[in-house]
C-alpha cells in the first residue's frame, strides 16, 4: 500500500514539473513568435516565472483534488498529527500569532505602509502592496463562496465566518508578507537577508495556526500560501518589469 501511495506521489510530482516546463516553454516560444520585448523578460526574470508557474500548477492541483473531495483522508490524518504535536504552551503561542492575519490588523498595517511608501516616493511599492492585498481578499471571499467547503469538526474550535477553503488568513499574511519582501528589496536589497526569512517564518506559523485551531484544512493552507505568494509575484512583474530586482530571489541570479 505504502509502495501505492509513494509511486502515486512521485508520479504527481513528475506531472506538476512536466506542467511547469511545458507553460515556461510555450511563453517562450510565443514570446518568440510575436517578437515582443517579452522575450527578453522571461530570461532575465527565468527564476520568477518559474516560481509563478509552480505556485500556479500546485494552487490548480490542490483546488481539483478539493472540488473531488479526494484530500479528504489525507486531510483529516494531517490535521489529527499537527494536533497531536504541538504542545499546548506552542499552541497558545499560535493562537496569538494568528490574529496578524486578521483583517483588523492587515487593513490598518497595508494603510499604513502603503501611506509610508507614497510619503517616501516609493509609489510603486505602495501601488504593489495596495493591489496583492485587494486581490487577495477579493479572490479569497470569490473562491470560498463557489467551493462551500465545510471548515473541520475534529474538534471544538472557534467559530468563523465563511467556508474553508481557501484559509483567508494564510492567504492574506502571505500576500502581505510577500509584497512587503519584494518592496523593502527594490528599496533596499541588503534588506532580503532579514525579510526573507521573517516572511517566511510568519507565513509558516499563521499556516500552523490554523491547523492547530482546526479551523482548517491542510490543503487550505497550501493552497492559499501558493496564491498568496503567486499574487504579489505576479503583480510585480508587471509593477517593476523594467528592474532585474523583481524577486529578492532573482537578485543574485539576474
Amino acid at each position: 500500500m505504502n509502495l501505492v501511495a509513494n509511486r502515486e506521489f512521485f508520479f504527481d510530482l513528475f506531472k506538476l514539473a512536466l506542467y511547469v516546463g511545458c507553460a515556461y516553454t510555450a511563453l517562450v516560444v510565443y514570446a518568440r513568435h510575436v517578437k515582443t520585448g517579452w522575450l527578453q523578460h522571461l530570461t532575465t526574470k527565468r527564476v520568477a516565472v518559474l516560481t509563478l508557474l509552480t505556485l500556479l500548477v500546485v494552487a490548480i492541483k490542490v483546488f481539483e483534488d478539493v472540488i473531488a473531495k479526494e484530500s479528504g483522508p489525507v486531510d483529516t490524518a494531517l490535521l489529527w498529527f499537527v494536533r497531536q504535536i504541538i504542545p499546548p504552551a506552542v499552541a497558545s503561542l499560535l493562537t496569538f500569532i494568528t490574529l496578524t492575519g486578521a483583517a483588523t490588523f492587515l487593513v490598518p498595517a497595508t494603510a499604513v505602509m502603503s501611506i509610508v511608501f507614497f510619503l517616501t516616493q516609493h509609489w510603486r511599492q505602495a501601488v504593489l502592496l495596495v493591489a496583492s492585498m485587494a486581490c487577495g481578499w477579493a479572490l479569497t471571499y470569490i473562491v470560498k463562496a463557489l467551493v462551500g467547503r465545510e471548515r473541520p469538526e475534529l474538534w471544538s474550535a472557534t467559530w468563523y465566518w465563511g467556508s474553508s477553503f481557501p484559509s483567508g488568513h494564510t492567504l492574506s499574511t502571505a500576500a502581505f508578507a510577500t509584497a512587503l519582501v519584494i518592496s523593502t528589496t527594490q528599496i533596499w536589497p541588503k534588506s532580503r537577508f532579514i525579510s526573507m526569512p521573517l516572511a517566511v517564518v510568519w507565513i509558516g506559523t499563521m499556516g500552523l495556526s490554523r491547523l492547530v485551531l482546526g479551523v482548517h484544512w491542510p490543503t487550505d493552507v497550501l493552497a492559499a500560501v501558493c496564491v498568496g505568494v503567486f499574487i504579489p509575484l505576479a503583480i510585480s512583474l508587471l509593477v517593476f518589469k523594467d528592474d532585474t530586482r523583481t524577486l529578492p530571489s532573482t537578485t543574485a541570479v539576474t
